[in-house]
């Protein structure tokens, strides 16, 4: 056949196809979709595009207006898109030298897809405002890539790696494909080669996708996004919910190149919710030094525009900006509802020359009216400031924390605060995501921590320090306190600078004059305030003599180390503990200036008659957010500090610990390990015998007491004696932790919870806490209790204990010498304190102060009920005696049948006392009834005005930072409101500690021990009768068995820790505290089953039946 035929043949073809086209536009794409297979099959490829350059032509035959009809008759058309000219002239001049490629794409419309206008042209003209380096060579994914033309224009221009277009529309996608054969292959089928020896078919792709999601199931890394994405809110958001295929209607999938419909996402009220996503998306996958271009309408604000990117962490730049006639088609009543209901107003223009905004209700009634309005559109390069650290906090806000991220506020205009608060932010979110319990740390400081300060002295101060020479304090203020607890000095010299949290009566002590040691043994302390400048100090030092010496240094002395070691040798002549303080001259620097201290410490070890001090204060983000830690290479005396803090504090917020540990972890992440060699430092000289040792009731406790036993190098010890538990964080409460930190601007009113507090007290105990209480709050309850008990001292009052009381709290009383007795318990009344009993105790005491764990007991399990706790209060009041009542363990109560909810309103309105000196404080921790392990916020509740002044004479407190306030207020509004989803958690919390209860019970009563059941909490206590008198050997321990001993036993045997009868002060009853992660749990089930075996061996439950 000749030429001619062939030609006939093809234009009958050609008129057949558009015959089919005909009917609709369904059946156009029907028959555009089955050329697109024909494209994509090599076989047929050529002839496929020899077809299209037909259909080209049969168009390209018509008129103008015939053109136009065409488009409408047979549902699509080819047109050329030019891409320079007088439209986009500036477009030349803002492109690098070398743009020699072609000027024009031919392009396929069709009705269902948007068709290229001022936007997508504003999109590709910011593009061009970057260098050619940008995206050559690069990997690239369009979002809305519609017919496909910026990505093959692009593709075409730049020469990048591979360009993904991404469109959720699937005729869009198939559309693209075939734009992309009409610009790879000639009219003749034949490919276009670029000077790479590459065509368009090697570099792009199209793909049906949801914004990013293909991407990111193929595990694509992109180097560059770019979108021109829908950003008017939906008026029907519900539309958007139909599955989206290539058989919805023509509108429908037109309506998504317009609209957007709610994405959960803080700017959906601002119609931006969709790009939202999509930047988030992109931060999954951008990999960290990519770049994201967006194109942005203008109407909500440009402020609103460029903060939906500065929030989430990036660096913009605006690229390019014009004004765009608002398209006639888009309904902006959405906008105006918008405005109708918030104080936002969006940025519209009367026509393009208007200057003056105008809100969406003007614009609205403007067009209304036949005018025209305009908005801003602008294209915005976005970077991330912090790309790794950033990704992390995205990744744990999608794993089940999205609700947190309307929160999120990476925006900062100062780069060191950004420096310091997004790295610790990534920490906190991997911390929370890998730690699903409450980590067991010591209390002298998490051991991380503790490691990150001796590397960063040994790393930029050249000083050998370990974990074990640094112990971690609240505060400086609570560090000072509690070393001048320990050693109890009958005169300490303190820096004036020092003085104002140490308690008032040691500053107005005049017991200076015929000072004896019995002072020391009494635990009386007298504080001399001191000038800073060291020749003064030092004069003082010589003429009074003081046991103790706490000072800072004047800036010019901290420079060089001879102030310092005539500190040194001034105290060891006159046998006193020295305790400076660095705090105001540590700089968390990869350049810290000279520091004379750290100079000294790096030749020579520290004198252990000396500690060093250092609040950690200067942070670029919170100014009331404080750890210490002191310095000693002193063995002993690094071991009764960490005691103390156990002893007083409980340990310290771990949250604080973990933000001043990423500082030391950025800073040591600059250095490189053991670049300097060590330099030979020179031993401590020999202290004399005169140094003062730790007080007399002190030393007394820190031999006596149960305190917490460090993992080993070869093994970790089970902790089932200790009062925290360790199950698992709920969700609400690791999002509560982290939205307090990613918040920005929090104010007085969201970290405020007097009235949460208020209503927890009334619901849970029946004690509406009116304006004649005060409510104070301290990072852990223990540290409350160890106030109160400063109290009662000062009011040289008498503390009365209850046979069976939590160990810690009796130890803390004896270490700061308060006068303590004990009210007999019995067994058979669950060792509650019977009125009878406490009635004959308060007869013989002057000034009693009463304390009562209710109203779940700790240690015991057992509870108080209303009945209870009215007959003792009845007792105290008679005698007039200050009722401490401690709530701390309380609110896990999960066997309360025929338990009554405690009335503290009604009990206390009937009872009559004629002794003014009766009051009631109660005492809590939000912890564990908000089922917040791991983040302690302790509160105490005081109905007497006279003890709360005395109370505040003891200054030193640690109190909660505001950080714990916000968590703690989000929870208790959650608790108070009866959320169900919390309430639930809750419930769970309970049943699973009921479980726990009676799976401890049956493996110790299985194992030779007598328990006594618990009804709440998270411990018991049980009697060793099988164990009692039987001979033991094991590593480290030998002898016979009692109920005192048995601790180190199972310890050493084992690696189980328990509290044996001289913490519960019950003869022969041992405390088992349960609350422990799961598989740690078992682990404890496994060690009493094996200490059995051990001691008991085969005959054990033969032994047992005999006993």
């Amino acid at each position: 056949m000749g030429s001619v035929g062939v030609e006939e043949d093809a234009k009958a073809a050609v008129e057949a196809f558009l015959q089919r086209c005909a009917p609709s536009g369904d059946a156009a794409y029907a028959e555009l979709r089955a050329l697109l297979a024909g494209l994509h099959d090599p076989a047929t490829r050529r002839q496929a595009r020899v077809f299209l350059a037909a259909l080209r032509r049969r168009q390209q035959s018509s008129s103008d207006d015939r053109q136009e009809d065409f488009f409408r008759r047979f549902g699509f058309r080819i047109q050329e898109l030019l891409l320079h000219g007088n439209t986009v002239a500036a477009l030349r001049s803002a492109s690098a030298p070398g743009f020699q490629q072609r000027r024009k794409l031919t392009m396929m419309e069709i009705p269902s897809i948007f068709i290229p206008e001022d936007w997508s042209f504003t999109f590709y003209e910011g593009l061009n405002r970057h260098p050619d380096s940008i995206f050559r060579d690069k990997t690239v994914a369009e979002l809305g890539c519609g017919n496909g033309w910026i990505s093959i224009a692009l593709a075409e221009k730049w020469s990048p790696l591979k360009v993904y277009g991404l469109d959720i529309n699937p005729r869009a996608v198939k559309i693209a494909w075939i734009n992309l054969y009409l610009n790879a292959l000639d009219d003749d089928g034949l490919p276009i080669y670029d000077s790479e020896g590459k065509t368009l078919l090697d570099r792009v792709e199209f793909h049906e996708s949801d914004l990013l999601s293909y991407c990111r199931d193929n595990k694509i890394e992109l180097d560059r996004i770019v979108g021109c994405i829908p950003q008017i809110l939906n008026p029907n958001p519900e539309a958007m919910s139909k599955i989206i295929t290539e058989n919805s209607s023509e509108e429908f999938l037109y309506s998504l190149s317009n609209y957007c419909a709610l994405q959960g996402f803080v700017e959906d009220q601002f119609g931006l919710g969709l790009i939202a996503r999509a930047v988030e998306e992109g931060i999954a996958v951008i990999k960290p030094s990519g770049i994201m271009v967006f194109n942005m309408g203008g109407r909500p604000g440009q402020g609103v525009c460029q903060r939906l990117f500065e929030r989430r962490g990036f660096r913009i730049t605006k690229l390019w900006q014009t004004k765009i006639m608002q398209a006639a088609d888009t309904d902006i009543s959405a906008l105006v509802e918008i405005e109708k209901n918030s104080r936002h107003r969006f940025e519209f223009f009367m026509d393009l020359v208007g200057d003056q905004p105008i809100c969406a209700r003007t614009a609205w009634a403007y067009m209304k009216s036949g005018g025209r309005i305009s908005h801003a559109l602008s294209v915005y390069s976005c970077q991330l400031r912090q790309p790794n650290q950033v990704k992390k906090i995205f990744e744990f806000l999608k794993d089940g924390f999205h609700e947190v991220s309307s929160s999120l506020d990476l925006s900062f205009d100062d780069d060191s605060v950004a420096d310091e608060k997004i790295p610790f932010l990534a920490y906190l979110a991997s911390f929370l995501k890998e730690n699903k319990s409450n980590p067991c740390e010591p209390p002298a400081g998490c051991l991380n921590f503790r490691k990150l300060v001796a590397g960063f002295m040994k790393s930029y101060h050249h000083i050998p320090l370990t974990p074990d020479n640094v112990v971690v304090f609240p505060s400086r203020a609570v560090a000072i306190e509690n070393a001048l607890q320990l050693f109890s000095p009958a005169l300490a010299i303190v820096d004036e600078h020092l003085t104002r949290h140490l308690p008032k009566q040691w500053l107005t002590s005049l017991a200076i004059e015929g000072r004896a040691e019995s002072n020391h043994a009494e635990g009386t302390v007298t504080v001399i305030e001191a000038p800073r400048q060291s020749d003064l100090l030092i004069e003082l030092i010589r003429k009074l003599k003081p046991q103790v010496v706490v000072t800072g240094m004047a800036q010019f002395e901290a420079i060089t180390s001879a102030a310092f070691e005539n500190l040194l040798n001034a105290t060891k002549d006159v046998g006193s503990r020295l305790f400076l303080d660095i705090s105001e001259h540590l700089e968390l620097s990869s350049l810290p200036s000279s520091n004379g201290v750290l100079k000294y410490l790096a030749g020579k070890t520290l004198p252990s008659h000396a500690a060093i001090l250092c609040g950690l204060v200067k942070n670029q983000v919170y100014s009331d957010l404080e750890v210490a830690f002191a310095i000693s290479e002193d063995a002993a005396v690094y071991k009764a500090l960490s005691q103390t803090i156990e002893l007083l504090e409980g340990h310290t917020s771990l949250i604080s610990q973990h933000y001043y540990g990423c500082l030391f972890h950025e800073l040591l992440a600059f250095q490189i390990a053991d670049r300097h060699p060590q330099q030979e430092r020179q031993p401590a000289e020999v202290i004399p015998q005169q140094m003062i040792g730790f007080s007399d009731p002190a030393m007394s406790i820190l031999k006596a007491a149960e305190f917490f036993v460090p993992d080993s190098n070869e093994s970790s010890v089970i902790h089932m004696d200790l009062d925290r538990s360790f199950l698992p964080v709920p969700s609400a409460v690791n999002a509560s932790v982290f939205e307090s930190f990613v918040r920005q601007n929090i104010t007085d009113s969201e970290t405020d919870v007097h009235s949460s507090i208020q209503q927890l007290v009334k619901d849970s105990y029946g004690l509406w806490v009116d304006g004649c209480f005060e409510i104070i709050y301290g990072n852990t309850s223990l540290a409350l209790f160890n106030k109160l008990v400063l109290c009662c001292m000062q009011e040289q009052g008498t503390l009365l204990f209850p046979l069976g009381t939590n160990g810690n709290y009796i130890s803390a009383a004896k270490f700061m010498n308060a006068s303590t007795l004990t009210i007999p318990t019995t067994f058979g009344s669950g060792f509650k304190i019977e009125p009878k009993a406490l009635s004959d105790t308060l007869k013989n005491v002057s000034r009693p102060w009463v304390y009562i764990s209710g109203p779940t007991i700790n240690p015991t399990g057992f509870l108080y009920s209303d009945a209870d706790i009215q007959e003792l209060l009845s007792v105290c009041a008679e005698y007039g005696a200050r009722v401490v009542i401690d709530t701390s363990f309380s609110g896990l109560e999960y066997q309360t049948d025929g338990w009554s909810r405690w009335n503290l309103e009604g009990c206390l309105s009937s009872l009559k006392s004629s002794k003014p000196s009766f009051s009631v404080v109660l005492l809590g921790e939000l912890s564990f009834q908000l089922i917040a392990s791991g983040h302690d916020f302790g509160f105490v509740i005081l109905s007497d005005s006279s003890l709360a002044d005395t109370f505040h004479s003891f200054p030193s407190l640690s109190r909660p930072h505001s950080t714990l306030k916000y968590t703690f207020k989000k929870l208790l509004g959650l608790k108070n409101q009866k959320d169900q989803h919390f309430s639930d958690l809750m419930v769970e919390q309970k049943e699973e500690l009921k479980s726990r209860s009676n799976y401890l019970i049956k493996t110790l009563q299985g194992c030779g021990w007598d328990v006594a059941s618990c009804c709440g909490g998270i411990s018991m206590l049980a009697k060793p009768t099988a164990y009692i008198g039987k001979h033991f050997k094991a590593d480290g321990f030998e002898g016979k068995l009692d109920a005192s001993n048995i601790r180190e036993a199972i310890l050493r045997a084992t690696g189980l820790c328990i509290n044996s009868s001289s913490w519960t002060g019950i003869p022969d009853y041992c405390r088992f505290s349960f609350a422990l992660e799961s598989s740690e749990f078992e682990r404890a089930m496994g060690c009493v089953t094996r200490f059995k075996e051990l001691v008991l061996g085969g005959d054990a439950q033969a032994q047992m039946n005999g006993n």
